[in-house]
């Protein structure tokens, strides 16, 4: 497989879900790709530690691997445009941003709700999201 940015999802879960339905909406450039953390796709291309707890999204961007608030930010900013902007949040100590996204991780299902199966890709985002 070519080197692509892909963003790593718990499929489960409805705010990661929430997460990527965003970036897909914007998403015009076709910079990014998504699967599951349960999927062959993550099995095939990113590492177990990575997918073990499903406590965070991991990002694959080129040869890079990214996790927690890291992932989110850089996923964000590859929209282009304003949204690279987002960049400077980088800036904040990263044991502060992960502290607030661990908090999120771990609260994420009580505050939003856990879905029974994983996403099911629209005929629209077929080309986007990895089985």
């Amino acid at each position: 497989m070519e080197l692509e940015n892909i963003l790593f999802f718990d499929g489960h879960c409805s705010l990661c879900n929430g997460f990527i339905d965003f970036l897909i909406r914007r998403d015009k450039h076709d910079h990014l790709k998504f699967a599951s953390l349960q999927s062959n796709s993550a099995a095939e291309i990113i590492p177990l530690n990575y997918r073990k707890d499903l406590k965070t999204i991991v990002y694959k961007r080129g040869e890079s691997i990214y996790t927690e608030s890291t992932a989110a930010l850089k996923a964000i900013s590859d929209l282009g445009g304003l949204w690279k902007s987002f960049l400077v949040l980088l800036l904040f100590p990263k044991f502060l941003r992960n502290t607030v996204y661990r908090y999120v991780a771990r609260n994420r299902y009580k505050f939003f709700g856990k879905k029974e199966t994983c996403r099911i890709p629209t005929p629209n985002e077929a080309s986007k999201i990895l089985a």
